[in-house]
């Protein structure tokens, strides 16, 4: 049998402090409310890979600028809520809570989820998100019960 002790990765020292991984967060909720791309990707390593939930890999920081235009132009009057979760080793966690206009369909919508960010020198090398979306007011409609 298993020792539940052993099942889990052991705590491993951060390269952030906690302050600074704080700061990285409110970093970039201050660049998504900005809709500032170059802010956003200053803080990327040159190779950065972006996973986000269900959409095709996004390899590289042009690759990922252009995603991110783009996303904000889908995305009006975005407004994001990033709740620091934890750090270990180069591994950042936060939740967040957004809401916006969809510029396609002039929906209002909003969405939460949870992002892992994989550091490299100080800079994001993988981000990668899963998360729910929904349209405001209405119920969630995630098909697992």
């Amino acid at each position: 049998m298993s020792n539940p002790e052993n099942d889990y990765p052991a705590t491993v020292p951060s390269c952030l402090t906690l302050d600074q991984a704080r700061t990285m967060v409110a970093g970039f909720v201050e660049a998504f409310h900005q809709q500032d791309v170059e802010a956003l990707a200053q803080g990327w390593t040159e190779d950065v890979v972006i996973r986000f939930a269900d959409l095709p890999e996004i390899k590289g920081k042009a690759a990922a600028k252009a995603w991110v235009a783009a996303r904000f132009a889908r995305q009006k009057d975005y407004r994001l809520v990033k709740s620091f979760q934890a750090i270990t080793g180069d591994v950042l966690g936060d939740s967040w809570t957004g809401t916006w206009i969809d510029a396609a369909t002039g929906k209002k919508m909003q969405g939460k989820g949870m992002e892992f960010l994989t550091l490299r020198d100080g800079k994001i090398a993988v981000w990668e998100a899963v998360f729910n979306v929904w349209e405001q007011g209405q119920d969630g409609v995630t098909p697992v019960v």
